[in-house]
């Protein structure tokens, strides 16, 4: 069954605050949101239902166009093919830069901000040709036109079940047409503060209220939950650097599990995922579970591995006590150089008076990206368009804009205070009982298979860690002062190495007192 829901055709109600409040909000009281990383919509779920007026995915025919001119067509990725699970076989170019090539076919785009979307295979090819990270993996079946590979339903059966199960948004854009650290910022404080790259760094790394300080202005409570270690986004906004008694930064994804099955989530609970492939002692048990291994599906990882993290958070919340009043939001940052055939809308609002030093005013979106948002409270088959009545589409600052008609708390920014909410999609009264994922196994992967001589998956240093690890280096720590940042980072050659550094460096840190965070006002202590 699909329900087509359109948002502007259901009843609003104003709220005190100014924003709209959809009674099925009231029903919430807590929603947690897994980001995972660098995919696009068309690339996760194109092939989740066939293409019509109701869905905006594939039908087969899109393509992008090669050095020649000659069109690249869709193909779906099956689960018998060599390779499924690590496509598009490398790592794709990303960032400001790179999208608008992929997205214009030029690094500058055009004064209309209109895309065609044509630049996708040229840049991957180019990436092929001189690959931006060299130590990355080399996988066997790597071509320019890999990027056109669109995953079939039954490749990821954890999403697509969760996106048929409850609802999927075929209109979610990323809020910047950029990487990761911007994306990530304007989903809980609504600006990157002009950044369009990775390079937002000291303490915090983005100095600007964030929807964690605006909870616990509300009397709301939050947890931020590392999956192995301290979350990174602990660093990023002046409310997570210093928490107050309203949040909570929580080391190891066990915690997660025990707080959904003890009733003790908070309003928010943000997930983050394994960062890098970690070595695996040989005393450490396994029990079912990859602890040791990158689960936050950028390119080029084990995506079965992000499979398994969603089927355990879907798990540890359908089965605790707080299911039936608790909304789940999965959705990725960026789409991280992967293809979408959807022109990102130009039109967008501007969260500040910021301006990126390429020029970029923050008037356009980024490529789409898949959301899943997941409820008993959703009837099965739901799929949330994009509002058409000349509002914005969804983007990240909609999990803001869902907080704001839920809790009442403020808008921190003018994208955020325009962006539509989820409650729409909240309609049933009663909530379901049954499980769209019963039965259902989480798939595996079989190794990689390599270009003789490559890296293994895993083994490569990682930017967005790299980025986080000159953060940590340059941290004032009296007992051990690093000097030259940059030079100590060079010497970490594995994500799993950058990883280790961030978490010993920030404790060593915060064991020195925190020297050069100011004491927190009354506001951020709750």
């Amino acid at each position: 069954m699909l329900l087509y829901l359109q948002v502007p055709r259901l009843h609003w109600h104003r709220a005190a605050n100014g924003g709209y409040k959809v009674p099925g909000l009231d029903s919430i009281d807590h929603v947690v949101l897994v980001m995972l990383e660098n995919r696009s919509f068309d690339h996760m779920l194109g092939f989740l239902y066939p293409k019509s007026d109701n869905f905006d995915g594939l039908d087969g025919t899109e393509s992008s166009l090669d050095a020649n001119g000659n069109a690249v067509t869709v193909f779906k990725i099956t689960p018998d093919m060599q390779n499924a699970y690590y496509y598009p076989l490398a790592n794709p170019t990303e960032g400001y830069k790179a999208t608008n090539d992929q997205l214009f076919g030029s690094d500058t785009p055009p004064a209309s901000g209109v895309a065609a979307n044509d630049g996708f295979v040229t840049s991957f090819a180019n990436e092929l040709a001189h690959p931006a990270h060299p130590l990355d993996p080399k996988l066997v079946g790597a071509e320019p036109a890999s990027i056109m590979g669109m995953y079939a339903a039954e490749t990821l059966p954890v999403l697509s079940g969760l996106a048929k199960g409850f609802a999927v948004c075929d209109g979610w854009f990323a809020s910047v047409p950029t990487q990761t650290f911007p994306n990530r910022a304007f989903a809980v404080a609504g600006t990157s503060l002009g950044y369009v790259d990775n390079s937002a760094r000291g303490i915090p790394a983005f100095n600007t209220p964030s929807v964690f300080g605006k909870l616990a202005d509300a009397g709301q409570t939050w947890k931020i939950y590392g999956y192995s270690g301290e979350p990174l986004t602990a660093h990023d906004f002046p409310d997570t650097v210093q928490p107050g008694p309203n949040g909570e930064v929580v080391s190891g994804f066990a915690r997660f599990q025990s707080d959904a099955h003890g009733g003790t989530l908070a309003a928010f609970s943000y997930i983050e995922p394994e960062w890098a492939t970690h070595p695996r002692s040989p005393h450490q048990p396994d029990r079912g579970h990859n602890w040791h291994l990158e689960n936050d599906q950028h390119p080029i990882s084990n995506m079965a591995i992000g499979e398994k993290l969603l089927y355990d958070v879907y798990q540890a919340l359908r089965n605790g006590p707080a299911w039936e009043k608790t909304l789940l939001i999965v959705t990725y940052d960026e789409h991280g150089g992967n293809y979408d055939h959807v022109h990102p809308p130009t039109g967008a609002i501007a969260p500040d008076n910021e301006v990126s030093p390429t020029g970029f005013d923050f008037t356009r979106f980024g490529v789409r990206v898949p959301a899943v948002v997941v409820s008993p409270l959703i009837p099965e088959g739901t799929i949330l368009h994009a509002p058409g009545d000349g509002r914005p589409p969804f983007d990240h600052t909609s999990i803001i804009a869902t907080f704001r008609a839920r809790f009442g708390i403020g808008a921190l920014g003018s994208r955020d205070a325009a962006a539509p909410d989820l409650g729409s999609i909240l309609t049933l009264e009663t909530p379901r009982t049954d499980d769209p994922l019963a039965g259902l196994e989480p798939p595996t992967a079989p190794d990689p298979v390599l270009v003789p001589g490559s890296p293994p998956v895993g083994a490569a240093p990682s930017s967005f860690l790299e980025a986080n690890a000159l953060a940590a280096a340059a941290l004032p720590v009296p007992a051990d002062p690093i000097a030259d940042p940059a030079a100590k980072v060079s010497t970490l050659t594995t994500a799993a190495q950058q990883y280790t550094f961030i978490q010993e460096r920030r404790a060593a840190w915060r064991a020195a007192g925190r020297p050069g965070v100011a004491r927190p006002s009354a506001s951020t202590q709750g």
